[in-house]
């Protein structure tokens, strides 16, 4: 039985696509899992993978130089024989097993280079020279690995002139997961926003739409503020008193979300990492039969209103937004119509079995490679 390790030092331990879809479905084929994360809760076993925790530090310097370090030295002391890694900041944990003989995996969840030109804390200038730096690094590095796994086909296409063996393992739902059975009547007058909150996601439009709502239609707001200036501003807006506020949900907690809400608002900024990105939670609007407001970024577009699942808006609007939350709480039959019609997508196409295959012919393949 071959061993392999998944390697985070940023992800939670339950990480949906990491956990919740690779871990467990390699495990389920019949591969021996672990999975190496830090965040101070502990040794775990759970849905056959072993999950080993390093511990937290506090500060992003300490994540990047210290818990990496731990990361590594658990890294071998497992003595996997295939390391699958899902941070930027393991390219050189990469490296050295590689030295070390081990066969490497670099799953990329987004276009590093392009997302660190969208870090707030840092000048313009400094920016691309750290992002021109990354993409060199990234490059040298990723030449080296076994084999490159891409969260998007736009991400696989970057990496294949860099290593030919990379492969797109989209993160689309695992069908049946998020839907709620609930009949359209019994739905509540709210929409969603689901995933991490911060200001490229549009938070601060959203809450300012709700304001602008004729609607009596209330916004359930489930996930984490990144920045606590960003939360105290938005929660001085006069549209916070429509939110309810949630917090992190666990899958159950989300689901039930979905569940009661007539759409789902994933209107993030059209910045560089986003264009060509394929946003979760969008399909996993479509994947619980509830239509999506969505940007209107070419990509996002193409899919929403190709399907006929949702409206796209400018994210930049809170007026465009607002326009499109009631026009769906005021036609729930075009609404019930179009999130049908994202779930129908969603089983036919955007789901994770049509990708579990493209995963486990990949690993089959270097375990193969002796």
């Amino acid at each position: 039985m071959w061993r392999i390790a998944h390697l985070t030092s940023v992800h939670p331990r339950h990480d949906t696509r990491i956990f919740v879809k690779q871990c467990r479905s390699l495990a389920e084929h019949g591969y021996d899992v672990t999975l190496v994360v830090a965040d101070d809760k502990g040794d775990e076993y759970k849905d056959g993978v072993q999950i080993v925790d390093v511990g937290r530090l506090p500060g992003r310097l300490n994540r990047i130089l210290r818990t990496t370090r731990r990361v590594f030295d658990k890294a071998v002391e497992l003595d996997a024989d295939i390391y699958q890694f899902h941070d930027p900041e393991l390219l050189t944990t990469g490296l050295k097993l590689k030295q070390l003989g081990k066969k490497v995996i670099f799953d990329s969840h987004e276009d590093a280079p392009k997302q660190i030109l969208n870090k707030p804390y840092l000048n313009p200038t400094s920016l691309r020279l750290l992002s021109g730096m990354m993409a060199r690094y990234e490059s040298f590095a990723c030449h080296r690995f076994d084999g490159i796994i891409a969260a998007t086909p736009f991400i696989r296409d970057k990496f294949l002139s860099i290593n030919p063996n990379t492969v797109d393992v989209n993160n689309f739902p695992l069908l049946g997961e998020l839907h709620a059975v609930i009949a359209w009547t019994d739905k509540r007058d709210e929409v969603c926003f689901i995933g991490g909150i911060d200001a490229i996601r549009g938070i601060d439009e959203v809450v300012r739409a709700c304001a602008l709502l004729k609607s009596p239609v209330r916004l359930n707001l489930a996930g984490s503020f990144s920045e606590r200036p960003l939360e105290a501003k938005v929660k001085a807006h006069p549209g916070w008193g429509r939110v309810n506020e949630l917090g992190y949900l666990d899958r159950a907690g989300v689901c039930r979300v979905l569940g009661r809400s007539i759409a789902g608002l994933v209107t993030s900024h059209p910045i560089a990492n986003f264009m060509e990105g394929l946003p979760v939670k969008m399909f996993e609007y479509m994947a619980a039969a509830i239509p999506v407001i969505a940007s209107n970024i070419p990509l996002w577009r193409e899919i929403v209103e190709g399907n006929d699942c949702g409206l796209c808006v400018d994210p930049y609007d809170p007026a465009a937004i607002a326009n499109a939350i009631d026009y769906l709480a005021l036609n729930p039959d075009v609404a019930r119509r179009m999130g049908e019609n994202g779930r129908q997508a969603v089983m036919q196409r955007y789901n994770w079995p049509a990708q579990v295959a493209k995963l486990t012919n990949f690993y089959g393949a270097i375990s193969n490679d002796q």
